[in-house]
Protein backbone atom coordinates (compact mmCIF):
# COMPACT_ATOMS: atom_id res chain seq x y z
CA UNK A 1 0.00 0.00 0.00
CA UNK A 2 3.14 2.68 0.74
CA UNK A 3 4.55 1.83 -1.95
CA UNK A 4 1.16 2.24 -4.06
CA UNK A 5 0.70 5.76 -2.48
CA UNK A 6 4.56 6.41 -3.78
CA UNK A 7 4.06 5.83 -7.38
CA UNK A 8 0.14 7.94 -7.02
CA UNK A 9 1.80 10.72 -5.22
CA UNK A 10 5.28 10.55 -7.79
CA UNK A 11 2.65 9.84 -10.79
CA UNK A 12 0.67 13.50 -9.32
CA UNK A 13 3.75 15.24 -9.43
CA UNK A 14 4.92 14.55 -12.85
CA UNK A 15 1.32 15.57 -14.28
CA UNK A 16 1.37 18.31 -12.45
CA UNK A 17 4.70 19.69 -13.62
CA UNK A 18 3.95 18.84 -17.45
CA UNK A 19 3.44 21.58 -19.64
CA UNK A 20 1.28 20.42 -21.48
CA UNK A 21 -1.43 19.41 -19.06
CA UNK A 22 -0.61 23.15 -18.13
CA UNK A 23 -1.03 24.88 -21.07
CA UNK A 24 -4.51 22.57 -22.04
CA UNK A 25 -5.59 23.09 -18.29
CA UNK A 26 -5.17 26.74 -18.73
CA UNK A 27 -6.85 27.00 -22.26
CA UNK A 28 -9.55 24.53 -21.02
CA UNK A 29 -10.65 26.29 -18.08
CA UNK A 30 -12.73 29.29 -19.64
CA UNK A 31 -13.65 26.95 -22.32
CA UNK A 32 -15.63 24.84 -20.33
CA UNK A 33 -17.13 27.59 -18.51
CA UNK A 34 -18.27 28.88 -21.88
CA UNK A 35 -19.55 25.42 -22.77
CA UNK A 36 -21.42 24.72 -19.31
CA UNK A 37 -23.09 28.67 -19.62
CA UNK A 38 -24.64 27.23 -23.08
CA UNK A 39 -26.35 23.94 -21.05
CA UNK A 40 -27.14 25.50 -18.51
CA UNK A 41 -29.47 27.89 -19.95
CA UNK A 42 -31.43 24.66 -20.88
CA UNK A 43 -30.98 23.30 -17.62
CA UNK A 44 -32.34 26.60 -15.98
CA UNK A 45 -35.12 26.70 -18.65
CA UNK A 46 -36.19 22.62 -17.79
CA UNK A 47 -35.63 23.88 -13.43
CA UNK A 48 -38.48 26.99 -13.87
CA UNK A 49 -40.64 24.90 -16.11
CA UNK A 50 -40.48 21.81 -13.43
CA UNK A 51 -41.87 24.03 -10.77
CA UNK A 52 -44.75 24.79 -12.89
CA UNK A 53 -45.92 21.38 -13.79
CA UNK A 54 -44.68 18.06 -15.75
CA UNK A 55 -46.91 18.87 -19.05
CA UNK A 56 -44.98 22.09 -18.81
CA UNK A 57 -41.64 20.33 -18.61
CA UNK A 58 -42.35 17.70 -20.77
CA UNK A 59 -43.13 20.75 -23.39
CA UNK A 60 -39.84 22.58 -22.78
CA UNK A 61 -38.05 19.44 -23.23
CA UNK A 62 -39.67 17.93 -26.16
CA UNK A 63 -39.30 21.16 -28.50
CA UNK A 64 -35.60 21.59 -27.63
CA UNK A 65 -35.30 17.80 -28.99
CA UNK A 66 -36.73 18.81 -32.36
CA UNK A 67 -34.69 22.36 -32.47
CA UNK A 68 -31.53 20.87 -31.05
CA UNK A 69 -30.69 19.02 -34.18
CA UNK A 70 -30.49 21.94 -36.06
CA UNK A 71 -29.29 24.26 -33.92
CA UNK A 72 -25.87 22.00 -33.86
CA UNK A 73 -25.95 22.05 -37.63
CA UNK A 74 -25.44 25.82 -37.29
CA UNK A 75 -22.67 25.75 -33.96
CA UNK A 76 -20.94 23.12 -36.46
CA UNK A 77 -21.11 25.11 -39.31
CA UNK A 78 -18.82 27.67 -37.33
CA UNK A 79 -16.10 25.04 -35.66
CA UNK A 80 -13.95 24.96 -38.83
CA UNK A 81 -13.32 28.60 -38.39
CA UNK A 82 -11.12 27.82 -35.13
CA UNK A 83 -7.82 25.94 -37.12
CA UNK A 84 -8.12 27.99 -39.80
CA UNK A 85 -7.62 31.63 -37.77
CA UNK A 86 -5.16 29.37 -36.00
CA UNK A 87 -3.12 28.70 -38.93
CA UNK A 88 -3.54 32.64 -40.43
CA UNK A 89 -2.68 33.99 -36.52
CA UNK A 90 0.98 32.16 -36.34
CA UNK A 91 1.89 32.78 -39.79
CA UNK A 92 0.80 36.76 -38.95
CA UNK A 93 -1.67 36.98 -41.52
CA UNK A 94 -4.03 39.70 -41.05
CA UNK A 95 -5.69 39.84 -44.14
CA UNK A 96 -6.29 35.95 -44.19
CA UNK A 97 -8.08 36.49 -40.42
CA UNK A 98 -9.97 39.16 -42.18
CA UNK A 99 -11.30 37.51 -45.07
CA UNK A 100 -11.81 33.84 -43.12
CA UNK A 101 -14.07 35.78 -40.57
CA UNK A 102 -15.72 37.58 -43.38
CA UNK A 103 -16.61 34.45 -44.59
CA UNK A 104 -17.72 32.85 -42.08
CA UNK A 105 -19.83 35.23 -40.75
CA UNK A 106 -21.83 35.32 -43.91
CA UNK A 107 -21.51 31.55 -44.48
CA UNK A 108 -22.85 30.62 -41.01
CA UNK A 109 -25.51 33.60 -40.88
CA UNK A 110 -27.13 32.52 -44.48
CA UNK A 111 -27.27 29.16 -42.93
CA UNK A 112 -28.79 29.63 -39.92
CA UNK A 113 -31.55 32.38 -41.53
CA UNK A 114 -32.40 28.73 -43.41
CA UNK A 115 -32.44 26.08 -40.90
CA UNK A 116 -34.69 28.88 -38.77
CA UNK A 117 -36.99 28.60 -42.00
CA UNK A 118 -36.77 24.72 -41.56
CA UNK A 119 -38.19 25.27 -38.38
CA UNK A 120 -41.04 27.58 -38.35
CA UNK A 121 -42.77 25.26 -40.84
CA UNK A 122 -41.14 22.20 -39.00
CA UNK A 123 -43.46 22.90 -35.72
CA UNK A 124 -46.62 20.91 -36.94
CA UNK A 125 -44.35 17.73 -36.83
CA UNK A 126 -44.34 18.32 -33.29
CA UNK A 127 -48.28 16.38 -33.70
CA UNK A 128 -46.62 13.20 -35.61
CA UNK A 129 -44.44 11.97 -33.03
CA UNK A 130 -46.51 9.92 -30.97
CA UNK A 131 -46.27 12.13 -28.18
CA UNK A 132 -48.81 13.01 -25.15
CA UNK A 133 -51.39 15.07 -26.52
CA UNK A 134 -52.18 18.17 -24.45
CA UNK A 135 -47.60 17.91 -23.94
CA UNK A 136 -47.95 18.83 -27.98
CA UNK A 137 -50.32 21.12 -27.64
CA UNK A 138 -48.22 23.06 -25.09
CA UNK A 139 -45.16 22.61 -26.66
CA UNK A 140 -45.69 24.46 -30.47
CA UNK A 141 -45.62 27.34 -29.13
CA UNK A 142 -42.88 27.06 -27.03
CA UNK A 143 -41.33 25.89 -30.20
CA UNK A 144 -42.07 28.97 -32.49
CA UNK A 145 -40.46 31.46 -29.75
CA UNK A 146 -37.63 29.30 -29.10
CA UNK A 147 -36.59 29.06 -32.80
CA UNK A 148 -35.77 32.22 -33.27
CA UNK A 149 -32.43 32.24 -30.94
CA UNK A 150 -30.65 30.26 -33.41
CA UNK A 151 -29.67 33.22 -35.26
CA UNK A 152 -28.12 35.38 -32.73
CA UNK A 153 -25.96 31.99 -32.01
CA UNK A 154 -24.84 31.40 -34.83
CA UNK A 155 -23.27 34.95 -34.50
CA UNK A 156 -22.10 33.97 -30.80
CA UNK A 157 -20.17 30.93 -31.95
CA UNK A 158 -18.68 32.83 -35.39
CA UNK A 159 -17.20 35.36 -33.12
CA UNK A 160 -16.27 32.66 -30.85
CA UNK A 161 -14.35 30.25 -32.76
CA UNK A 162 -12.85 32.87 -33.92
CA UNK A 163 -11.78 34.13 -30.69
CA UNK A 164 -10.48 30.49 -30.03
CA UNK A 165 -8.42 30.53 -32.82
CA UNK A 166 -6.58 33.54 -30.97
CA UNK A 167 -6.17 31.19 -27.90
CA UNK A 168 -8.57 34.18 -26.12
CA UNK A 169 -10.90 31.69 -24.83
CA UNK A 170 -11.73 34.24 -22.04
CA UNK A 171 -14.25 36.80 -23.86
CA UNK A 172 -16.69 34.08 -24.92
CA UNK A 173 -16.25 32.62 -21.17
CA UNK A 174 -17.61 36.35 -19.57
CA UNK A 175 -20.45 36.58 -22.36
CA UNK A 176 -21.63 33.27 -21.08
CA UNK A 177 -21.91 33.65 -18.06
CA UNK A 178 -23.37 37.47 -18.53
CA UNK A 179 -26.28 35.74 -20.88
CA UNK A 180 -27.18 33.16 -18.11
CA UNK A 181 -27.45 35.30 -15.43
CA UNK A 182 -29.72 37.58 -17.72
CA UNK A 183 -31.53 34.25 -18.77
CA UNK A 184 -32.25 33.07 -14.75
CA UNK A 185 -33.31 36.88 -14.15
CA UNK A 186 -35.89 37.06 -17.10
CA UNK A 187 -37.17 33.32 -16.49
CA UNK A 188 -38.27 34.78 -13.31
CA UNK A 189 -39.66 37.92 -14.39
CA UNK A 190 -41.69 37.01 -17.37
CA UNK A 191 -42.93 33.33 -15.91
CA UNK A 192 -43.97 35.47 -12.90
CA UNK A 193 -44.89 38.45 -14.01
CA UNK A 194 -42.25 40.27 -11.58
CA UNK A 195 -41.56 44.20 -12.08
CA UNK A 196 -44.02 45.31 -13.79
CA UNK A 197 -43.54 43.07 -16.57
CA UNK A 198 -46.46 40.52 -18.25
CA UNK A 199 -46.77 37.42 -16.24
CA UNK A 200 -46.14 34.88 -19.62
CA UNK A 201 -46.28 31.50 -17.37
CA UNK A 202 -44.13 28.82 -19.26
CA UNK A 203 -43.79 30.94 -22.41
CA UNK A 204 -41.96 33.39 -20.49
CA UNK A 205 -39.10 30.66 -20.13
CA UNK A 206 -38.56 30.84 -24.35
CA UNK A 207 -38.86 34.01 -24.41
CA UNK A 208 -35.88 34.56 -21.58
CA UNK A 209 -33.80 32.12 -23.79
CA UNK A 210 -34.28 33.74 -26.79
CA UNK A 211 -33.71 37.38 -25.55
CA UNK A 212 -30.64 36.19 -23.66
CA UNK A 213 -29.38 34.77 -26.71
CA UNK A 214 -29.97 37.95 -28.58
CA UNK A 215 -28.00 39.92 -26.36
CA UNK A 216 -24.84 37.51 -26.12
CA UNK A 217 -24.64 37.15 -30.38
CA UNK A 218 -24.57 41.10 -30.75
CA UNK A 219 -22.55 41.59 -27.30
CA UNK A 220 -19.95 39.09 -28.82
CA UNK A 221 -19.81 40.73 -32.11
CA UNK A 222 -19.43 44.46 -30.89
CA UNK A 223 -16.22 42.98 -28.83
CA UNK A 224 -14.71 41.20 -32.01
CA UNK A 225 -14.61 44.48 -33.71
CA UNK A 226 -13.62 46.63 -30.46
CA UNK A 227 -11.37 45.15 -28.18
CA UNK A 228 -7.54 45.42 -29.03
CA UNK A 229 -6.88 41.98 -27.91
CA UNK A 230 -8.71 40.64 -30.92
CA UNK A 231 -9.67 43.08 -33.76
CA UNK A 232 -6.45 43.45 -35.59
CA UNK A 233 -8.14 41.99 -38.39
CA UNK A 234 -10.84 44.79 -38.46
CA UNK A 235 -9.29 47.43 -40.55
CA UNK A 236 -8.95 45.03 -43.14
CA UNK A 237 -12.71 43.81 -42.73
CA UNK A 238 -13.94 46.48 -45.08
CA UNK A 239 -11.62 45.33 -48.13
CA UNK A 240 -11.70 41.27 -47.42
CA UNK A 241 -13.94 39.74 -49.60
CA UNK A 242 -16.53 37.02 -50.49
CA UNK A 243 -14.53 34.87 -52.73
CA UNK A 244 -14.58 31.28 -53.47
CA UNK A 245 -11.22 30.14 -52.48
CA UNK A 246 -12.38 30.94 -48.78
CA UNK A 247 -16.25 30.43 -49.15
CA UNK A 248 -15.87 26.67 -50.77
CA UNK A 249 -13.27 25.81 -48.41
CA UNK A 250 -15.40 26.80 -45.26
CA UNK A 251 -18.58 25.74 -46.68
CA UNK A 252 -17.36 22.43 -48.24
CA UNK A 253 -15.27 21.46 -44.35
CA UNK A 254 -18.54 23.47 -42.31
CA UNK A 255 -21.02 21.24 -43.52
CA UNK A 256 -18.91 17.65 -42.91
CA UNK A 257 -18.22 19.20 -39.29
CA UNK A 258 -21.77 20.58 -39.28
CA UNK A 259 -23.30 16.85 -40.18
CA UNK A 260 -20.75 15.03 -37.48
CA UNK A 261 -22.12 17.01 -34.88
CA UNK A 262 -26.12 16.61 -36.16
CA UNK A 263 -25.43 12.80 -36.35
CA UNK A 264 -24.41 12.54 -32.72
CA UNK A 265 -26.87 15.12 -31.35
CA UNK A 266 -30.06 14.23 -33.78
CA UNK A 267 -29.52 10.49 -32.80
CA UNK A 268 -30.11 11.87 -29.08
CA UNK A 269 -33.13 13.66 -29.80
CA UNK A 270 -35.07 10.54 -31.46
CA UNK A 271 -33.79 8.60 -28.37
CA UNK A 272 -35.92 11.27 -26.55
CA UNK A 273 -38.99 11.17 -28.74
CA UNK A 274 -38.55 7.43 -28.56
CA UNK A 275 -38.70 7.76 -24.62
CA UNK A 276 -41.74 9.83 -25.47
CA UNK A 277 -43.65 6.96 -26.92
CA UNK A 278 -43.85 5.71 -23.40
CA UNK A 279 -45.02 8.69 -21.79
CA UNK A 280 -44.61 12.35 -20.57
CA UNK A 281 -43.09 10.63 -17.02
CA UNK A 282 -40.69 8.99 -19.25
CA UNK A 283 -39.84 12.35 -21.39
CA UNK A 284 -39.11 13.83 -18.33
CA UNK A 285 -37.00 11.80 -16.77
CA UNK A 286 -35.02 11.71 -20.23
CA UNK A 287 -34.89 15.22 -20.14
CA UNK A 288 -33.39 15.40 -16.77
CA UNK A 289 -30.79 12.31 -17.32
CA UNK A 290 -29.99 14.23 -20.20
CA UNK A 291 -29.55 17.58 -19.20
CA UNK A 292 -27.15 16.03 -16.53
CA UNK A 293 -24.82 14.42 -18.61
CA UNK A 294 -25.07 16.89 -21.28
CA UNK A 295 -23.25 19.14 -18.08
CA UNK A 296 -20.74 16.96 -17.34
CA UNK A 297 -20.25 16.45 -21.54
CA UNK A 298 -19.33 20.37 -21.47
CA UNK A 299 -16.13 19.56 -19.12
CA UNK A 300 -14.86 17.25 -21.33
CA UNK A 301 -15.92 19.50 -24.74
CA UNK A 302 -13.66 22.72 -23.11
CA UNK A 303 -10.74 20.28 -22.97
CA UNK A 304 -11.34 18.64 -26.64
CA UNK A 305 -11.66 22.79 -27.75
CA UNK A 306 -8.51 23.47 -26.16
CA UNK A 307 -6.94 20.42 -27.90
CA UNK A 308 -8.21 21.87 -31.34
CA UNK A 309 -6.12 24.84 -30.75
CA UNK A 310 -2.93 23.36 -29.18
CA UNK A 311 -3.24 20.69 -32.17
CA UNK A 312 -3.96 23.39 -35.05
CA UNK A 313 -1.35 25.42 -33.65
CA UNK A 314 1.59 22.57 -33.64
CA UNK A 315 0.27 21.35 -36.77
CA UNK A 316 0.80 24.74 -38.26
CA UNK A 317 4.35 24.83 -37.02
CA UNK A 318 4.85 21.06 -38.51
CA UNK A 319 5.57 20.22 -34.85
CA UNK A 320 4.54 16.32 -34.66
CA UNK A 321 6.34 15.51 -31.39
CA UNK A 322 4.68 18.08 -29.30
CA UNK A 323 1.03 17.71 -31.60
CA UNK A 324 1.17 13.81 -30.45
CA UNK A 325 2.09 14.91 -26.48
CA UNK A 326 -0.53 17.56 -26.46
CA UNK A 327 -3.21 14.91 -27.62
CA UNK A 328 -2.07 12.29 -24.94
CA UNK A 329 -2.17 14.56 -22.09
CA UNK A 330 -5.81 15.72 -23.46
CA UNK A 331 -7.08 12.37 -23.28
CA UNK A 332 -5.46 11.61 -19.84
CA UNK A 333 -7.06 15.24 -18.98
CA UNK A 334 -10.57 13.59 -19.93
CA UNK A 335 -10.11 10.28 -18.25
CA UNK A 336 -9.74 11.73 -15.28
CA UNK A 337 -12.40 14.43 -15.59
CA UNK A 338 -15.33 11.82 -16.89
CA UNK A 339 -13.80 9.19 -14.67
CA UNK A 340 -14.89 11.18 -11.57
CA UNK A 341 -18.07 12.40 -13.35
CA UNK A 342 -19.03 9.08 -13.40
CA UNK A 343 -18.46 8.41 -10.16
CA UNK A 344 -20.71 11.43 -8.95
CA UNK A 345 -23.68 9.75 -11.22
CA UNK A 346 -23.24 7.23 -9.11
CA UNK A 347 -23.10 8.16 -5.89
CA UNK A 348 -25.81 11.10 -6.59
CA UNK A 349 -28.01 9.51 -8.70
CA UNK A 350 -31.24 9.82 -6.61
CA UNK A 351 -30.38 13.40 -5.41
CA UNK A 352 -29.38 15.07 -8.95
CA UNK A 353 -33.14 14.30 -10.33
CA UNK A 354 -34.80 15.73 -7.38
CA UNK A 355 -33.14 19.67 -8.31
CA UNK A 356 -35.21 19.56 -11.19
CA UNK A 357 -38.87 17.33 -10.55
CA UNK A 358 -40.57 16.84 -7.25
CA UNK A 359 -42.49 13.83 -9.13
CA UNK A 360 -41.51 10.72 -7.59
CA UNK A 361 -41.94 8.18 -10.43
CA UNK A 362 -40.10 10.97 -12.68
CA UNK A 363 -37.19 11.34 -10.35
CA UNK A 364 -36.72 7.71 -9.88
CA UNK A 365 -37.02 6.71 -14.08
CA UNK A 366 -34.18 9.57 -13.97
CA UNK A 367 -32.16 8.43 -11.35
CA UNK A 368 -32.00 4.85 -12.87
CA UNK A 369 -30.82 6.48 -16.53
CA UNK A 370 -28.03 8.40 -14.45
CA UNK A 371 -26.12 4.73 -13.68
CA UNK A 372 -26.53 4.38 -17.86
CA UNK A 373 -24.88 8.18 -18.09
CA UNK A 374 -22.28 6.65 -15.59
CA UNK A 375 -21.42 3.97 -18.20
CA UNK A 376 -20.79 6.08 -20.86
CA UNK A 377 -19.30 9.17 -19.00
CA UNK A 378 -15.54 7.56 -20.56
CA UNK A 379 -16.87 6.95 -23.93
CA UNK A 380 -18.12 10.43 -24.25
CA UNK A 381 -15.26 12.45 -23.25
CA UNK A 382 -13.00 10.17 -25.28
CA UNK A 383 -14.43 10.68 -28.44
CA UNK A 384 -15.13 13.93 -28.07
CA UNK A 385 -11.67 14.98 -27.34
CA UNK A 386 -10.58 12.65 -30.55
CA UNK A 387 -12.89 15.37 -32.66
CA UNK A 388 -11.05 17.67 -31.25
CA UNK A 389 -7.47 16.71 -31.73
CA UNK A 390 -9.00 15.59 -35.13
CA UNK A 391 -10.37 19.41 -35.92
CA UNK A 392 -7.34 20.53 -35.19
CA UNK A 393 -5.18 18.12 -37.89
CA UNK A 394 -7.94 20.01 -40.17
CA UNK A 395 -9.87 16.12 -40.66
CA UNK A 396 -13.80 16.58 -40.97
CA UNK A 397 -14.95 13.97 -43.85
CA UNK A 398 -13.85 11.08 -41.37
CA UNK A 399 -14.77 11.70 -38.62
CA UNK A 400 -18.28 12.40 -39.88
CA UNK A 401 -18.78 8.78 -41.75
CA UNK A 402 -17.34 7.53 -38.09
CA UNK A 403 -20.59 9.58 -36.32
CA UNK A 404 -22.92 8.22 -38.90
CA UNK A 405 -21.96 4.61 -38.70
CA UNK A 406 -22.13 4.95 -34.96
CA UNK A 407 -25.02 6.72 -33.93
CA UNK A 408 -27.14 5.99 -36.73
CA UNK A 409 -26.10 1.96 -38.06
CA UNK A 410 -25.47 1.73 -35.03
CA UNK A 411 -27.17 3.44 -32.13
CA UNK A 412 -30.46 3.78 -33.53
CA UNK A 413 -31.56 0.39 -34.42
CA UNK A 414 -30.04 -0.70 -31.10
CA UNK A 415 -32.76 1.71 -29.38
CA UNK A 416 -35.35 0.43 -31.04
CA UNK A 417 -34.51 -3.21 -30.60
CA UNK A 418 -33.67 -2.83 -27.02
CA UNK A 419 -36.61 -0.34 -26.13
CA UNK A 420 -39.73 -2.44 -27.81
CA UNK A 421 -39.37 -5.99 -29.57
CA UNK A 422 -36.79 -6.55 -26.39
CA UNK A 423 -39.05 -4.97 -23.89
CA UNK A 424 -36.39 -2.26 -21.79
CA UNK A 425 -38.41 0.63 -22.54
CA UNK A 426 -36.90 3.70 -22.26
CA UNK A 427 -33.53 2.03 -20.42
CA UNK A 428 -33.02 -0.04 -23.48
CA UNK A 429 -32.56 3.36 -25.41
CA UNK A 430 -29.83 4.68 -23.21
CA UNK A 431 -27.90 1.16 -23.05
CA UNK A 432 -27.65 1.50 -27.02
CA UNK A 433 -26.63 5.46 -27.03
CA UNK A 434 -24.14 3.84 -24.40
CA UNK A 435 -23.00 0.82 -26.98
CA UNK A 436 -23.08 3.81 -29.94
CA UNK A 437 -20.89 5.95 -27.79
CA UNK A 438 -18.37 3.16 -27.13
CA UNK A 439 -17.81 2.24 -31.20
CA UNK A 440 -17.36 6.30 -32.26
CA UNK A 441 -14.96 6.65 -29.52
CA UNK A 442 -12.66 3.41 -30.44
CA UNK A 443 -12.96 4.22 -34.50
CA UNK A 444 -12.14 8.05 -33.70
CA UNK A 445 -9.12 7.34 -31.74
CA UNK A 446 -7.80 4.71 -34.40
CA UNK A 447 -8.35 7.17 -36.78
CA UNK A 448 -5.97 9.32 -35.25
CA UNK A 449 -3.45 7.10 -34.56
CA UNK A 450 -3.56 6.44 -38.21
CA UNK A 451 -3.07 10.01 -39.06
CA UNK A 452 -0.59 10.66 -36.77
CA UNK A 453 1.39 7.59 -38.26
CA UNK A 454 1.24 8.67 -41.91
CA UNK A 455 2.22 12.78 -40.98
CA UNK A 456 5.15 11.12 -39.10
CA UNK A 457 6.47 8.99 -41.94
CA UNK A 458 5.90 11.78 -44.60
CA UNK A 459 7.79 13.81 -42.61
Amino acid sequence: MKLNFTYICRLVKTLVKNLHLKETVALSIPLVLTQIGHIITGMVDNIFLGRIGNTEQAAGILSNNLYVILLVFSIGMSYVLTPAVTDAHVKNHEKEKANLFKNSLFINIIVAVLLFIILYFSSPLLGYMQQPNDVVQLAIPFFEVLIFSIIPIALFFVCKQYTEGLSNTRAAMYISIAGNILNILLNYLLIYGKWGLPEMGYMGSCWATFISRFVMGIAFLLYVFNHPSVNSFAKYFGEAKLNALHFWTLLKSGLASAMQFTFEVAAFAIAGLLAGVFGKEEIDAHGIALSLAAFTYMFASGIASATTIRVGSYYAKNDLHNMKQSIIMSYKAVVVTMGFMAIVFICFNALLPKIFSSDEEITLIASRLLLFAALFQLFDGTQVVAIGALRGLEDYRYPTYIAFVGYWIIALPLCYLLAFPMGYGVYGVWLALSIGLGVVAVALSLRIRNLIRLKTILG
